[in-house]
């Protein structure tokens, strides 16, 4: 990917009108964004393909219960498609808890296993989850449970930092809640069905975004 500013091409770019009836779809505000950090910030969480075409990002929170809804169906397109880069934007907003909870998926970076915790926490139903639950969750993930306390401490400087981008990252965006999802030129402000993400995939291919 070459550092041209993915956001800055939305104002010329005319979406497809069936891409704008997804719910919540709006174009991303360009002004004052670094797109490459967003993207490409070396200390986020990717997962799906790393050489994939196509780009999601998603800002989610674990208190989320909307979140947690798209989450299956993203996953799902994430391994049938096959050539989507999927970053992962942790956006604790939703109280203490929520921070927690993202602390120690972040910690988990560490020892490889980001993507068991981050699964396990997005599994815990409902909204407004313990930190209590969410430890119990995490510990069932398999998770080196010593080394994730140790990391979670040791690293603490650097996880604060990120989430601060992240958070930084989404009021550039003008962002309001979670979830969000940047698709190609499209900004998702909903919870999206396997459908719904399918269809916004195939139009930001379509316009040649990556």
């Amino acid at each position: 990917m070459d550092r041209r500013t993915l956001l800055a091409l939305l104002p010329t770019v005319a979406l497809a009108p069936a891409l704008l009836s997804l719910p919540g779809a709006r174009p991303a505000n360009a002004e004052g964004i670094d797109t490459d950090a967003i993207l490409h910030d070396p200390e986020a969480p990717v997962s799906g393909n790393p050489a994939g075409d196509l780009t999601i990002v998603a800002f989610l929170d674990y208190n989320c219960p909307f979140c947690k809804k798209s989450e299956p169906d993203l996953l799902r397109l994430v391994k049938a498609d096959g050539r989507i880069r999927l970053v992962h934007k942790d956006w604790p907003i939703l109280g203490d808890a929520s921070v927690y909870g993202a602390q120690l998926a972040l910690a988990a970076k560490y020892q490889g296993r980001y993507d068991a915790v981050h699964r396990a926490l997005m599994a815990i139903p409902g909204r407004k989850i313990p930190k209590e639950r969410m430890l119990e969750a995490v510990s069932a993930s398999g998770v080196d449970m010593g080394r994730l306390e140790e990391d979670r401490k040791a690293q603490q400087s650097q996880i604060a930092a990120l989430l601060q981008r992240n958070l930084d990252q989404a009021d550039a965006l003008g962002l309001q809640g979670t979830p969000v999802f940047l698709i190609g030129p499209l900004k998702v402000a909903a919870a999206l069905d396997y459908d719904g993400f399918r269809q916004a995939v195939a139009q930001a291919r379509a316009k040649g975004h990556p």
